[in-house]
C-alpha cells in the first residue's frame, strides 16, 4: 500500500539556502524538496511537499491530510512556538506526527526551546539540518508499517 505524506513547511523556509549566516545550510529549499521526494519515493511513498508564510494556509492543508494523507511532517518554523491554531489542526489529525526543524532549536534563542507543535508530535528531529528531514521520512515509513502489522 503505498502511502501519501504531507511535509509542511512554515514561514520563511522558502529562503533556506539564501541565509547568509548559514542556519540553514546552503542547500535551497526546492533542492531539499526535490531531494525528499526521491527519498520518499524509494520508501514507497508519495509526498506533497509544500510551504507558506501564512498559518491559515498551513491550518487548512493539514486539515486537507485528515483526508489525503497517512503522516505529516512539520516545520511550523517560527509559528512552532506561538500557534494554537496549528495544534488544535495537528491533534484532530490520526496518523503520525513528527515535527522537524533545521536547525537545534535548543541551541537557539530560549523562546524556541517550547514548541507548541511538540503537543501534538509523535517524534521531534532537529538539529541535522536537510539530513533530519530524510530522516523524518525514514521514520514515517517505519511508524506506518508498525501501525500496518
Amino acid at each position: 500500500m503505498s502511502h501519501n505524506i504531507f511535509f509542511l513547511n512554515g514561514p520563511n523556509s522558502n529562503l533556506y539556502g539564501l541565509d547568509k549566516s548559514g542556519t540553514y545550510g546552503k542547500e535551497s529549499f526546492i533542492s531539499i524538496g526535490d531531494r525528499c521526494k526521491r527519498h520518499a519515493a524509494s520508501l514507497g511513498m508519495t509526498l506533497e511537499f509544500r510551504q507558506s508564510n501564512h498559518e491559515g494556509v498551513l491550518v487548512d492543508w493539514i486539515q486537507e491530510a485528515r483526508q489525503s494523507a497517512s503522516a505529516l511532517i512539520i516545520n511550523a518554523a517560527g509559528l512552532s512556538y506561538s500557534s494554537v491554531p496549528i495544534l488544535d489542526a495537528l491533534l484532530a489529525f490520526d496518523g503520525p506526527i513528527i515535527e522537524a526543524h533545521m536547525s537545534n532549536i535548543w541551541q537557539r534563542e530560549p523562546f524556541r526551546h517550547s514548541s507548541l507543535v511538540s503537543k501534538a508530535a509523535t517524534g521531534v528531529i532537529a538539529g541535522l539540518g536537510a539530513l533530519g528531514y530524510e530522516l523524518a521520512l525514514n521514520a514515517v515509513a517505519r511508524l506506518l508499517d508498525a501501525e500496518a502489522e
